[in-house]
């Protein structure tokens, strides 16, 4: 009996070990994701779906969809030129076609992009609407297995979580969610608060979303990416050439003082520890964003579905790994 006892001691060790360390192990299976992005009016989403793609061709992630949550005119054939640089032209993608933020780059890189690269979406027209692609990719999925990458505003998720019926699920759009997402990994907010641009620039869908979504969150706040440059390595590589990526930072990086040294990197941590997961990189704190009437965040400690980061692993390490991804080049280039 004492023999049998030391071994279940052992073995439930062993799981409690196995459970806390489960963020370290190296996922084995690519992550389906779904990536939301604003895609302008900043440029650290070209960075963020860069290394989306990098991180795809080596295994680790497929991407079902790239969808816009903003409207502006270009905002799908942008998508469309990084999508077939990556040699992923047939890359779904949607954009909301009722009413969006229409925010787009101050720098005209996307006008550039359009202009200069091949790419087969040639207007927002000849893409299908943002939430009825979302529930057409959810419903072709396995239960709770989708995680969705949301790097722009929440308009989105929150019509989403709001849609009916239809030709692909008899589910409600919460249902729909709660059956075939895993997590959704934002980036958002300012912790433990404050007020950051994803957040309150759409106040009533980013509301929606945090008091009303029915999966595990994990936001990566504006402190995070705040203190991680990237875009100079890339700008300075003479080895890439011919790269619509390297033209947006070469574009952006030299009209603004403060990017001097490179680009504050929101977005990009937002895909690294929705593909990796968030150690050894950070830690979290465990908790629920809670909304203000201005668009700003707080934090309380009761909540138990949201997640924020907290810095583990020293920032130019990260700052390293995050420019190494976004010099990737796609295969035969």
């Amino acid at each position: 009996m004492a023999r049998l006892h030391l071994i279940f001691v052992g073995l439930l060790f062993a799981l409690t070990i196995g459970n806390a360390q489960a963020q370290s192990v190296p996922r084995t299976t690519a992550v389906p994701v779904i990536f939301d992005t604003d895609m302008g009016p900043d440029y650290d989403d070209v960075g963020a779906i860069t290394i989306l793609h990098a991180l795809a061709d080596s295994g680790q992630a497929r991407i079902l969809a790239t969808i816009a949550s903003t409207n502006y005119p270009n905002v799908a054939p942008v998508l469309s030129v990084l999508n077939t640089y990556f040699r992923r032209p047939a890359i779904p993608i949607g954009v909301p076609k009722g009413e969006a933020v229409t925010d787009k780059d101050g720098q005209h890189w996307s006008d550039t992009l359009v202009a200069r690269y091949p790419h087969k979406i040639r207007s927002n027209n000849e893409v299908p609407d943002a939430v009825a692609l979302y529930r057409q990719i959810l419903s072709e999925q396995p239960d709770r297995s989708v995680t969705i990458i949301t790097v722009g505003f929440l308009t989105n998720l929150a019509n989403l979580l709001n849609s009916k019926p239809d030709q692909y699920s008899k589910l409600s759009g919460k249902e729909l969610v709660t059956k075939k997402v895993k997590e959704v990994v934002s980036m958002a907010g300012k912790f433990p608060s404050g007020r950051e641009y994803n957040v309150f620039r759409d106040t009533p869908a980013s509301k929606a979303v945090f008091e009303n979504w029915p999966t595990p969150m994990l936001l990566s706040g504006f402190e995070i990416g705040e203190q991680i440059h990237s875009g100079l390595p890339l700008t300075q590589n003479t080895r890439i050439t011919n790269s619509p990526v390297k033209d947006v930072f070469t574009i952006c990086l030299p009209k603004t003082k403060e990017d001097a040294g490179g680009r504050m990197s929101w977005d990009q941590t937002a895909v690294l520890v929705g593909i990796k997961g968030y150690a050894p990189y950070y830690t979290v704190k465990t908790g629920q964003l809670t909304m203000n009437a201005d668009g700003s965040n707080g934090w309380s400690d009761a909540g138990k579905n949201h997640q924020y980061l907290v810095v583990k692993m020293p920032v130019p390490t990260v700052e390293t790994i995050i420019n190494e991804l976004m010099q990737h080049q796609p295969a035969g280039r």
